[in-house]
C-alpha cells in the first residue's frame, strides 16, 4: 500500500482523486447559508 494504492487517502492525494478515504471538504459558507435561511411565519 501507498501511493499507487487509490483505496488509502495517500494513494488518493498522488491520484488526486477523492472518495470515501478521502471526502472533499464542506465549506462553511454553505452549511452557514442553511442555518441562516428565513423561516416561514405563523399566524
Amino acid at each position: 500500500m501507498g501511493k499507487g494504492d487509490l483505496r488509502t487517502r495517500r494513494g488518493k492525494i498522488y491520484n488526486g482523486s477523492y472518495g470515501k478515504s478521502r471526502p472533499h471538504k464542506v465549506k462553511k459558507k454553505e452549511e452557514g447559508a442553511k442555518a441562516a435561511a428565513p423561516r416561514a411565519r405563523s399566524k
